[in-house]
């Protein structure tokens, strides 16, 4: 690549992402407004020529719980810890909130605007390193995400794996299925990926940080092959506001601004992500800051001649 690029991509998966550690009474109002996050996002990156992936769980595509049913793969996975597992919980479910679960118009729309691609997100939020999944059930689970988005006239390109767990299998598997492109992590053993179970409290206090201070690197990087995909890793999580941390704002503005100038200058690629839920509280706050970052993007094409692709453009892009 001779110029920078700058890179979006949503991990888009309303409760069925926070299903295992979140509540509907603790978390629910977040879930619901991305009804409203997600129209007002495509509205800014239209108006501003913002590309972008949404990498979807393919329950969302579904009208209601009699498709959902419709769509359930042969193969499960079998976690060890029951929480994780979406099949146990629509067991047990009689009927499911159609604003917590699916999301079908947004799909629509999403689709219908320029520069947006949509992804997938697994069809259930897969935890590919978590204790119980497993090729057949991944394989299964990927095949109905991609066929769920093709009875829409979709083309399924690209994945983000939830919480950014993958493995060689794993994307051997993808590329099985016709999906080409994905999200690595940042190159850093702060960032590398591994099981919810193998988490450390210790690596999350120091990923805080290092989102207001400059501890590992800006994380710019070119597109790279790697298992037989497309790797466009991330540079970045755009955490959302916090009221307790509010005075430090300039600081987490400018550790991004710095890494997205560094990509426009050294023609590498920054890549910003989040989920848009993320935004469901403290609204204004969190588009106010964003629209502070799409002005440095403005300000680096301007000077730099920086581009915004989503992450199936990039790819093609780099070949």
């Amino acid at each position: 690549m001779k110029k920078g690029t700058f890179v979006i991509s949503l991990d888009f998966e309303l409760y069925w992402g926070v299903r295992d550690h979140r509540t509907l009474e603790n978390y629910g109002d977040n879930i619901a407004n991305v009804h409203l996050v997600v129209p007002r996002l495509l509205r800014m990156f239209r108006e501003n020529g913002i590309h972008c992936t949404w990498a979807t769980v393919g329950f969302l595509f579904c009208e209601g719980m009699d498709e959902l049913k419709k769509n359930i793969p042969p193969e499960l996975p079998a976690y060890k810890d029951e929480a994780l597992n979406p099949y146990l919980y629509i067991q047990k479910e009689q009927s499911l909130e159609a604003r917590y679960h699916f999301a079908p118009d947004l799909i629509r729309q999403i689709h219908e605007t320029p520069g947006q691609e949509i992804g997938t997100h697994t069809l259930s939020h897969y935890y590919t390193l978590e204790e119980g999944a497993g090729e057949g059930s991944l394989d299964s689970d990927l095949d109905f995400a991609v066929k769920l988005a093709e009875a829409r006239d979709i083309k399924i390109n690209s994945i983000v794996f939830p919480r950014n767990q993958y493995s060689d299998e794993a994307l051997r598997i993808c590329a099985k299925n016709r999906i080409w492109v994905f999200r690595g992590t940042e190159r850093s053993w702060i960032y590398e990926t591994r099981s919810r179970t193998r988490e450390t409290r210790f690596r999350r206090m120091i990923r805080l940080a290092d989102s207001y201070i400059n501890l590992s690197g800006h994380h710019t990087a070119h597109p790279s092959a790697f298992n037989g995909m497309i790797n466009t890793p991330a540079s970045r999580f755009l955490r959302p506001y916090n009221p307790k941390l509010s005075f430090l704002e300039s600081l987490r503005l400018n550790r991004i601004k710095k890494s997205m100038k560094h990509a426009a200058k050294h023609g590498e690629m920054f890549h910003l992500w989040w989920h848009p839920h993320n935004f469901g509280s403290h609204m204004e706050e969190n588009f106010l800051f964003l629209s502070k970052i799409i002005a440095c993007y403005k300000q680096l094409v301007q000077r730099y001649g920086m581009r915004s692709l989503n992450m199936s453009e990039i790819a093609v892009s780099a070949e």
